[in-house]
C-alpha cells in the first residue's frame, strides 16, 4: 500500500478550455494541441514527435532535485548579453573542454562587469579569492534552491526606524511592498486598497470599493456570481499579492473574485471567478517573468481548493484539490511548487505542479481519542478551555513537580517557505513548526511562541481563562536563516534557523500593537533606503514614534556607519483578525494599517555562505 506522504491527486484537475494560458503540467494542452513548457525547458521547443515521446522529454527536463552537475547549470551573469554565449567564436570542431573554458572566461568577464570593476583597478589574486569565489558559490546555491544567506545575527534591533500608515476605516488584512522598495499596498475589511509612497510615507492612490447589484448582495444560493463588468471588489478584501516585476497586484476576499490591478496605471485589468467561496490566500511565483517563464498566481479559497492562473495571458490554468477544510494561507518561491495550509484539516500540503503530485504533512498534537486507546486517564491529564481546545497536562518530576501545559493544535493558520524544501507553519496552539520535504513530522517545534493570553470571564468556576496566542502570520527572508512571526502580544518576533536546518531560536522582537495579519521581509538596496525621509528624521525617541501627515514615524539619530538598512519588514496590522472577530485589540496606539521596519545591519554588508 503506498504511503500517504507521497500521495498523488486522484481527482481529475480542471483545465482551461479556452486555451488562454499555457499549462504548467507535463501534458500537452488539449485546446490547441500545443505543448506546455515548464521552467526547466530553458526555452527549447520539443520537435514534432508522438505524444508519449514528447511527454517523456518534458518530464526529464523538468526534473530538478537541486543536486545536478555544475556543468549543467546556467552560471551566466545577469548583466551579460545572452547572445554572447552563442558568439561566432564557437567552432564545430571545438571539444567540450574547450567550450567550457570559453564559457567560463565569458562568465568571469560578466562578473567583472557586474561588479563595476575596470582593468587595472584590482589584483587578480584578490578577485580569485574573494569576488569570483563568492559569486560562484552564490550562483550555485541560488540555482539549487537551498538556503544560502545567513544574516539573522547581522541586524541591530535596538533602535530600528519604523513607519506606520493609517487610512483604513476598518481592520487592515494585508500589506505588501514592491521588491524595489518604491511602493507599499495595504488592504482592509472596508473593501479598499491604498497605494503608498514608501519614500515619503504618503498616500498615492486609493482603489475604492464598488457597489454590488441587489442579486449579488444575496446570501447562500441566492447570491449571484459577481459581474465581470464591475471594476473593483464589492466586499471585504482578505489577501493581496504583488507580481515579481511589481506591475500587477492581485487581490481577493469575500466577493469570491480575484481582482488584477495594473499598479503602474492605477486601473483595474481583469476579474477572475471560479472559486465557489471567499478568497483567503494569494501568492505569486517569485521567478521573474520571461518568454518561457509565465507570471503564475496561486489562489486559495474557503471552497477547499487552490487555483493557478497565468497572468502573462490573463488565463486560468488548473485547480488543485486535496484540502478538507478552507485553505487559509499559501506561499511559493522560484520553482513551480507551492505550500498551503488547510486550517481545521490540520494539514500542510506541498504541491509539485509539473509532476501533478503533492506531499501531505499532518500538523496538530495528539487527540484525546488516542489517549483512550492507550488506556490513559483523560480526566487527570486533559482539560478543555473556554474555546473547546483540548489541553494536555503532564507532570515533570525533575522540575519540582510543576505542571507543563501542552495545547493540541486544532487549526494550522499560516505558512511560509524558507527555501525550496524547507518551510515553517503556525497555528492556534501557539506553536511554530519547522518542516522539510524529507520527513513527515516537524523537524523542530517551538511551543507557545508568543506566550499565553489571559482573559477575564464571568463564570462561577473560574475567573481567568488562559489560552495560547495564535500564530497569525509568518514571513521569511527568501533563502535565508531569518523569519518572523506575529500574533497579538504587542510585538513581532524574529527567529534564526540554524545552519543545519534542525532548529531555530529567537533573536529579537519589534514592537507592534494590534493583531498582525501578514508579514513580508525582503532585501533592499542601500541607495534606495537612503531616500526614505521617515528613516532619517529627528533624534532618538525610542520606537514610539509620532504622527506626521497621516502616517507615523519614529524619530532617531543615525550615524553614517549604520545608516543603510539591508532588509525591510512589512506587516499588515489591524484591530481584528482578517477572517473574523474572535480577537479584538482596540486601544491607544492600535491602528489599522501597515508597519514598515528598516532592519539595519551591524556590519557593512550581508554575509552569505552555503549550508
Amino acid at each position: 500500500m503506498p504511503d500517504a506522504f507521497f500521495a498523488k491527486s486522484t481527482r481529475k484537475r480542471k483545465r482551461s478550455t479556452t486555451g488562454e494560458g499555457p499549462s504548467t503540467s507535463k501534458k500537452p494542452a488539449r485546446s490547441q494541441g500545443k505543448p506546455s513548457f515548464a521552467s526547466g525547458t530553458k526555452g527549447k521547443k520539443p520537435t514534432s514527435k508522438p505524444t508519449r515521446t514528447r511527454d517523456e522529454e518534458l518530464s526529464d527536463e523538468t526534473h530538478d532535485d537541486g543536486d545536478g552537475d555544475v556543468d549543467d547549470m546556467d552560471l551566466r551573469a545577469p548583466d551579460v548579453d545572452p547572445n554572447a554565449y552563442e558568439s561566432a567564436e564557437e567552432d564545430e570542431d571545438e571539444t567540450p573542454a574547450e567550450k567550457r573554458l570559453r564559457l567560463a572566461k565569458l562568465y568571469l568577464d560578466g562578473v567583472k562587469q557586474g561588479l563595476g570593476l575596470a582593468e587595472g583597478e584590482f589584483d587578480a589574486a584578490e578577485i580569485d579569492r574573494e569576488l569570483i569565489s563568492s559569486r560562484l558559490k552564490q550562483d550555485v546555491m541560488e540555482h539549487s534552491g537551498k538556503i544560502h544567506l545567513f544574516v539573522a545575527d547581522s541586524y541591530d534591533l535596538s533602535n530600528t526606524p519604523t513607519l506606520r500608515t493609517r487610512g483604513h476605516k476598518f481592520s487592515a488584512t494585508a500589506a505588501v511592498a514592491s521588491d524595489d522598495a518604491r511602493w507599499l499596498y495595504t488592504s482592509s475589511k472596508d473593501g479598499t486598497i491604498i497605494k503608498w509612497d514608501l519614500r515619503t510615507g504618503k498616500k498615492s492612490h486609493t482603489f475604492f470599493k464598488v457597489r454590488p447589484t441587489k442579486q449579488e448582495k444575496g446570501k447562500g444560493k441566492a447570491r449571484a456570481e459577481p459581474s465581470q463588468e464591475l471594476k473593483g471588489h464589492t466586499d471585504e478584501i482578505w489577501a493581496i499579492a504583488l507580481s515579481p516585476d511589481g506591475r500587477l497586484l492581485a487581490s481577493g476576499g469575500k466577493d469570491r473574485r480575484i481582482g488584477i490591478w495594473d499598479v503602474e496605471k492605477n486601473e483595474w485589468v481583469k476579474g477572475f471567478g471560479g472559486h465557489r467561496d471567499s478568497i483567503s490566500a494569494l501568492a505569486f511565483r517569485k521567478a521573474q517573468p520571461t518568454s518561457t517563464t509565465p507570471i503564475q498566481l496561486y489562489s486559495g479559497s474557503f471552497d477547499r481548493s487552490l487555483k493557478i492562473f497565468d497572468l502573462s495571458v490573463m488565463g486560468y490554468i488548473e485547480t488543485l484539490f486535496g484540502h478538507q477544510a478552507p485553505v487559509l494561507d499559501v506561499d511559493a518561491l522560484l520553482r513551480e511548487t507551492a505550500v498551503s495550509v488547510g486550517g481545521r484539516d490540520k494539514s500542510v500540503r506541498y504541491w509539485k505542479v509539473p509532476e501533478e503530485s503533492q506531499l501531505v504533512f499532518r500538523g496538530g498534537g495528539r487527540s484525546g481519542w488516542e489517549d483512550i486507546l492507550e488506556g490513559k486517564d483523560l480526566e487527570d491529564n486533559m482539560d478543555v478551555d473556554a474555546d473547546g481546545n483540548a489541553r494536555e497536562r503532564q507532570r515533570k518530576k525533575q522540575n519540582g513537580g510543576k505542571t507543563e501545559e501542552k495545547f493540541i493544535e486544532g487549526s494550522v493558520e499560516c505558512v511560509a517557505m524558507i527555501d525550496e524544501s524547507t518551510f515553517v507553519s503556525g497555528g492556534d496552539s501557539g506553536s511554530i513548526c519547522l518542516w522539510t520535504t524529507q520527513k513527515k513530522k516537524p523537524v523542530f517545534t517551538q511551543a507557545l511562541a508568543h506566550g499565553m493570553d489571559e482573559s477575564q470571564v464571568e463564570t462561577e468556576d473560574m475567573d481567568i481563562v488562559r489560552k495560547p496566542r495564535w500564530v497569525t502570520a509568518l514571513g521569511c527572508l527568501r533563502y535565508s536563516d531569518l523569519f518572523a512571526s506575529g500574533s497579538w502580544d504587542g510585538e513581532i518576533r524574529l527567529w534564526k534557523v540554524d545552519a543545519k536546518l534542525k532548529s531555530f531560536s529567537r533573536v529579537g522582537s519589534i514592537p507592534a500593537l494590534g493583531i498582525v495579519n501578514s508579514i513580508q521581509i525582503f532585501q533592499c538596496p542601500q541607495a534606495t533606503v537612503s531616500q526614505f525621509t521617515w528613516a532619517s528624521k529627528g533624534q532618538s525617541d525610542g520606537n514610539r514614534g509620532t504622527e506626521i501627515n497621516g502616517h507615523e514615524t519614529n524619530k532617531h539619530s543615525r550615524t553614517k556607519s549604520a545608516s543603510s538598512p539591508s532588509a525591510i519588514l512589512v506587516a499588515g496590522i489591524g484591530q481584528e483578525m482578517r477572517f473574523g472577530r474572535w480577537v479584538q485589540k482596540k486601544g491607544e496606539g492600535v491602528l489599522n494599517g501597515a508597519l514598515v521596519v528598516a532592519l539595519q545591519a551591524r556590519t557593512s554588508g550581508l554575509s552569505s555562505s552555503s549550508s
